[in-house]
């Protein structure tokens, strides 16, 4: 594992000495690719560094241990003993850190919730979802920009797609993706009885336009009037638009701006990460699995979490965690749940590694 650091110290001191170019830094799309390799860099070369002073340590440690007595020897063991403990940590650290990198890292993401099965109550979880997403957004300091949006009658909503931008969303939010279960009282329920509905989270990589070429030919271009809960009519204009992805048959329908123009430009945008994941899918032979894993078919019995509101319970089935404290998750308290799915994700590619 040193040997393999000395490689990435020698690129981060070439990095570290690259910022202080003044053309690099005139290049502000570059000079921010080479400022995301330097931070990467430097968490694993401050751990080796680290890591070399305390294999350095447990030598000299071991050294005098054998010329004392006394309580002196005591004072060593117990130096021996945290100089070995800091080393397995800090080795678990690193095999961490140098796992291959998701190449969706540094990405922000575009999020699509969308009620499923159970009528308008999914449509009000599905809004719930999204207030959820919006309060850890807030707490994340991320820039939340809704993209589109389709509200249901009783303010919930059909669907929503909103675009997520800030430091970590990717790693912390991808793994939101799939059939999410409600069990409560709704509000349409007049005898108390507890119904089970779900709704669909999709999360998506922003697909940068040099990363995915849309030739237009490919594309079927719709343009109608808006339109909102019940069906009434918005603008009095044909702004909204449906774009379809003729290859691939995706669609994508934007009409929240009142010019046709912006919704298109967001339409596109949607359709781009939607190609993008679709791309990153099948480089990996696994599209068709992916696809069904984050949305499944929005049953009721397909889900990856539920939220109860009788017991306050949230459950994540993946990995088998409970809490009883629902109400501050959905508050935007995630965080607990983010990093056990961070840590399993971790775990399960360290083994995958070997």
């Amino acid at each position: 594992m040193l040997e393999r650091l000395d490689g990435l110290e020698r690129e981060f001191d070439e990095v570290e000495a690259r910022l202080a170019d003044p053309e690099l830094i005139a290049d502000q799309a570059r000079y921010q690719e080479v400022t995301r390799r330097y931070r990467e860099l430097e968490a694993l070369v401050s751990r080796a560094r680290e890591l070399r002073q305390r294999v350095d340590d447990l030598e000299t440690a071991k050294e005098m241990l054998s010329g004392l007595d006394g309580d002196d020897r005591e004072v060593m063991r117990s130096e021996v003993s945290e100089a070995e403990a800091d080393i397995e940590r800090l080795e678990s650290e690193l095999r961490v850190l140098l796992l291959p990198g998701d190449p969706n890292e540094g990405k922000n993401v575009i999020v699509e919730i969308r009620g499923a099965e159970g009528g308008e109550e999914a449509n009000l979880f599905a809004r719930d979802l999204f207030e959820m997403y919006k309060a850890y957004a807030a707490r994340m300091g991320w820039r939340l920009e809704v993209l589109g949006s389709d509200p249901s009658d009783m303010g919930g909503y059909h669907d929503i797609t909103f675009l997520l931008k800030g430091d970590g969303v990717w790693p912390r939010m991808h793994q939101e993706g799939g059939p999410h279960r409600v069990q409560r009282v709704p509000v349409t329920e007049s005898q108390g009885r507890i119904h089970t509905s779900s709704a669909t989270v999709t999360v998506l990589p922003e697909a940068a336009e040099v990363e995915v070429a849309i030739d237009p030919n490919d594309l079927q271009v719709d343009v109608y009037r808006s339109s909102g809960p019940g069906g009434q009519s918005v603008n009095t204009t044909d702004s909204a638009v449906r774009i379809t992805h003729k290859p691939t048959g995706l669609v994508v329908a934007m009409q929240d701006e009142k010019s046709q123009i912006q919704n298109r430009a967001k339409a596109l945008q949607v359709l781009r990460s939607r190609l993008l994941k679709l791309e990153q899918d099948r480089q990996a032979a696994e599209l068709s699995d992916a696809r069904k894993g984050q949305v499944g078919g929005g049953g009721r019995s397909e889900k990856i979490r539920t939220y109860n509101f009788k017991e306050n319970r949230l459950t994540d089935h993946r990995i088998g965690l409970t809490l009883y404290r629902l109400d501050k998750v959905l508050a935007g308290e995630l965080d607990e749940v983010v990093d056990a799915l961070v840590a399993a994700e971790q775990t399960d590619r360290l083994r995958e590694s070997g």
